[in-house]
C-alpha cells in the first residue's frame, strides 16, 4: 500500500498541481489513469506481447477571465510532439485532442473544463512514466502514476418509467495505508448536448448516504456514497468527488462519462430474422417466448410491424441494438426509453480479417458523442482489447467456452492433469475476461455476450452438440455475473435456435430469473473480492462478490469439473464446501444471510467472521448468497421472486415443458 506522505504527493499532483498557464490560461487540473491490464491465464499460439500502457483522462481547466475557443488547428504537444504524430507512430492507439474534432471549435468558458484521453499502447506510455502537455504554450509536467485511490464504478440510476437518471451511486478503492474521508461530490455538466465538451461545475453536494456510515474508508478497503441529483440530462459529465486525508488535505476523484440511465437488460441477440414473407416479430408465440424468459432486448432497430404496432410492442417490448441511425428518429423522448445502446461494428478487433484500427473505431462513435445515444462495441480478443478501452460509453464483449469460434488456443491449455481437449476451453476463462474488461473500463459499467443456444455453430474436436449443456450455459453466465456486468446478452436466441435446443429454454429461463432477483445488488455495487482456491493443488473454487450499500452478493463457482471423453462435454456434480468470504467494513455486520436461486430464498448454514462470513452448503456449478445489513431484503426478494413466476404463467405459454406450445413455435420454421 502507498503511504499517506507518498499519497498526499500524487494526488496534489493530480488535482491541484500543473497551476502553469498555457494559451489562454487552460491548466491541467486533474486527470484520471487507468492503466493497462492482461491476463495470464488465456492461451494463445502465439505469446503476447505483454508491454502494458495506460488509458489516461487529462482534465484541462480555464482558468481566465475570458471564453478559450479551441479548434482543430489548436497546437498540442505531448513529450514534444503533436497527438496525430503519437499515432502515427504506434505510440497511442486512440486519442480525442482537437485535432480529431469532427463539428464546430470548442468554445471553453471561464471556469469550465474539458477532458482530452489517450491510450497509450505500450510500456513507455505506461504507469511510471512521465509526460508533458504543452498547448500553445508552455510545457506543464504530469506523471503517469499508479492510482492508490479512484473511482471504481460511478452508475446513474432512476425510476422505471424515464430514461433520464435522477440519482447517482459511486465507489472508492483505497488502496493507501491511511483512511479517506468522502467529503463531497458534484458533476460537470455542458450547457447543452451540442457544447458537450465544456462542462460547466455544478454545485457541491455534501447531503448525501455514505457507506461506510461515518463517511471514512479504512486503508485498504472499499466505499461509496449514493446521492439524489435531481434529472440528468443524457450527455457526458465529469465525475468529482472529494475526498480528505486524516490531516484534512482534500483531493479529488475524477472520472469522464456519459450519463446513462442504467438497466439490467437482458438480450436475445438477434432476435429479428425472415420468417416467410414477416418477421419473425410479429410472430407472437416467438414473443411470447422471449418474454416470459424475461429477455427485454434484441438486435435490431425499426422493424415494420412489430416496433410501429404499438399494441404488439407494448405488450413484448423489445429494446433496441443497432445503428439507431438518423438520429432526428430515435433521438427523441419517445424512443429513448426503448433503447439499450448504439451497436453496429460488430467485432473490429477482427474487421472481417482485417482488424479495424481503434481510432477508426474512435471516428465511427464521433457523430454519437452530441446525441443522447450510448455507443456500446464488442470486444472479442483479451490480448489486445486493451487498445479498444475507454472508445465506447457501454463495453461489452463475446466469448464463448465450448463448439464456437475463439481467438484462443484451446489446445494450449493444461487444465486437467496434461488432458488436451480441442472442442471446448476452461470456462472460468470468462471471469477472467470479465475482470480484463472492467478494469479497462473503469467506472463505466461492462456487459457480456454469454453463450446460449444457437443453432449455427460446427462441431469442434469431435463434439457433437454444438451448444452448451444446461450446465455449461449457467457456468459461464455466472462467471461474468460474478465479477459485474449490469447487463446480459444470450448468443443468440433465434426462432431457429430455441427450436432446435428445446432443453435450453429453461436453464436460460432460470439464470434470468435469477438476474431479475439480483438486478438492484447488481446495478447499485461494485466487483469487491476474487478469490480463486485450490484443493490438493487442483482447482477447487472460484470465489467472487459484488457489495454495494444495499447488500453483498457471494458466489462460489465450482472449478472441480471434469471433461467428459465419450460425450466431449464439461461435468458437474453436486459439491459440499465451507466458503469464506471478505466483507468490506460498511458490510460487516449483516443481519440477514440467505441463499438465492431460481426457486427463491433459502436458509443457509452460516457463520459471522472477523471481517467476514462463512458459509456451509452444497453447490451444483453456482451457489449464490446474499448478506443483508438490514432486516427486509429477503422478505423483498421473496416477494420479487412471487412477481417473477406469476409474470411467467401470465403468457399462458411454456414452450420448455408443454409440447404443444413447443410445436406452435416449431410450425412457425415450417
Amino acid at each position: 500500500m502507498l503511504n499517506l506522505s507518498r499519497l498526499l504527493l500524487f494526488l496534489w499532483i493530480a488535482t491541484l498541481g500543473f497551476i502553469q498557464s498555457g494559451a489562454a490560461d487552460l491548466n491541467l487540473t486533474g486527470m484520471a489513469v487507468i492503466p493497462h491490464v492482461q491476463s495470464t491465464e488465456l492461451r494463445y499460439r502465439r505469446e503476447p506481447d505483454r508491454s502494458l500502457g495506460a488509458r489516461v483522462q487529462l482534465f484541462v481547466l480555464n482558468a481566465g477571465p475570458s471564453t478559450t475557443q479551441i479548434t482543430r488547428e489548436t497546437t498540442i504537444r505531448l513529450r514534444g510532439k503533436t497527438p496525430d504524430q503519437l499515432l502515427a507512430a504506434d505510440e497511442w492507439a486512440w486519442h480525442d485532442f482537437p485535432s480529431v474534432f469532427t463539428n464546430a471549435p470548442l468554445d471553453l468558458p471561464p471556469g469550465a473544463l474539458t477532458v482530452w484521453s489517450f491510450n497509450g499502447k505500450r510500456a513507455p506510455w505506461g504507469v511510471g512514466t512521465s509526460s508533458t502537455l504543452a498547448v500553445g504554450g508552455p510545457e506543464m509536467k504530469f506523471d503517469i502514476a499508479e492510482p492508490w485511490a479512484w473511482l471504481s464504478a460511478v452508475t446513474f440510476l432512476g425510476n422505471s418509467g424515464s430514461p433520464f437518471p435522477d440519482a447517482l451511486i459511486f465507489h472508492i478503492v483505497n488502496q493507501t495505508a491511511a483512511p479517506l474521508r468522502i467529503d463531497a461530490c458534484r458533476l460537470w455538466l455542458p450547457k447543452d448536448n451540442h457544447s458537450w465538451r465544456a462542462l460547466l461545475p455544478q454545485p457541491w453536494i455534501t447531503n448525501f448516504s455514505r457507506f461506510p456510515a461515518n463517511a471514512t474508508i479504512p486503508a485498504g478497503d472499499r466505499g461509496g456514497g449514493r446521492l439524489a441529483t435531481g434529472p440528468l440530462p443524457l450527455t457526458y459529465a465529469a465525475v468529482e468527488v472529494r475526498v480528505s486525508d486524516s490531516a484534512g488535505k482534500n483531493l479529488s476523484l475524477l472520472a469522464h462519462l456519459r450519463i446513462k440511465r442504467e438497466v439490467f437488460d437482458i438480450s436475445g441477440g438477434w432476435v429479428a430474422s425472415n420468417l416467410g414473407g414477416s418477421n419473425t416479430l410479429q410472430a407472437e408465440p416467438y414473443l411470447k417466448t422471449l418474454r416470459r424468459i424475461h429477455i427485454n432486448a434484441g438486435m435490431h432497430q425499426h422493424v415494420p410491424g412489430y416496433t410501429d404496432n404499438e399494441a404488439l410492442y407494448s405488450k413484448y417490448p423489445l429494446k433496441y441494438m443497432n445503428r439507431l441511425q438518423p438520429f432526428e428518429e430515435y433521438d427523441t423522448d419517445a424512443i429513448l426509453p426503448r433503447i439499450h445502446a448504439v451497436e453496429f461494428l460488430g467485432e473490429p478487433q477482427y474487421g472481417g480479417g482485417r482488424p479495424v484500427p481503434p481510432q477508426r473505431v474512435f471516428e465511427a462513435f464521433a457523430p454519437y458523442g452530441p446525441t443522447r445515444l450510448p455507443t456500446s462495441v464488442t470486444e472479442s480478443e483479451e490480448r489486445v482489447w486493451r487498445f479498444y478501452a475507454g472508445l465506447s460509453d457501454y463495453p461489452h464483449y463475446d466469448a464463448y467456452r465450448v463448439t464456437a469460434p475463439a481467438p484462443d488456443n484451446w489446445s494450449s491449455y493444461d487444465r486437467w492433469g496434461g488432458e488436451k481437449i480441442r472442442w471446448g476451453a476452461p470456462l472460468e476463462t470468462i471471469g477472467e475476461m470479465t475482470r480484463s474488461l472492467r478494469d479497462l473500463n473503469r467506472p463505466r459499467p461492462i456487459a457480456y455476450w454469454s453463450q446460449g443456444a444457437h443453432y449455427d455453430w460446427e462441431r469442434y474436436g469431435g463434439r457433437q452438440r454444438t451448444s452448451p449443456t444446461p450446465d455449461e450455459l449457467r457456468a459461464q453466465a455466472y462467471h461474468a455475473l460474478s465479477s459485474r456486468i449490469t447487463s446480459l446478452y444470450w448468443f443468440n436466441l433465434s426462432l431457429k435456435s430455441l427450436v432446435k435446443y428445446r432443453d435450453l429454454i429453461d436453464p436460460i429461463t432460470r439464470v434470468d430469473r435469477e438476474i431479475r432477483l439480483m438486478e438492484d445488488l447488481l446495478l447499485e455495487g461494485d466487483a469487491f473480492q476474487y478469490r480463486r482456491e485450490l484443493h490438493d493443488g487442483q482447482l477447487s473454487w472460484d470465489m467472487a462478490s459484488v457489495t454495494g450499500p444495499g447488500g453483498a452478493l457471494l458466489f462460489a463457482l465450482d472449478l472441480a469439473y471434469t471433461p467428459d471423453k465419450v460425450e466431449k462435454v464439461f461435468k458437474f456434480t453436486p459439491r459440499s464446501a465451507t466458503f469464506h468470504f471478505r466483507l468490506p467494513t460498511y458490510l460487516a455486520s449483516p443481519v440477514e444471510v440467505f441463499r438465492l436461486d431460481a426457486d427463491g430464498v433459502h436458509d443457509v448454514e452460516f457463520s459471522l467472521e472477523n471481517g467476514g462470513i462463512q458459509v456451509k452448503d452444497r453447490v451444483t456449478v453456482a451457489g449464490i448468497y446474499v448478506a443483508a445489513p438490514k432486516r427486509g431484503l429477503r422478505e423483498h426478494l421473496q416477494t420479487r421472486h412471487a412477481e417473477l413466476t406469476q409474470f411467467e404463467r401470465s403468457f399462458e405459454f411454456d414452450p420448455a415443458s408443454r409440447d404443444s406450445d413447443f410445436e406452435m413455435l416449431r410450425r412457425l420454421l415450417l
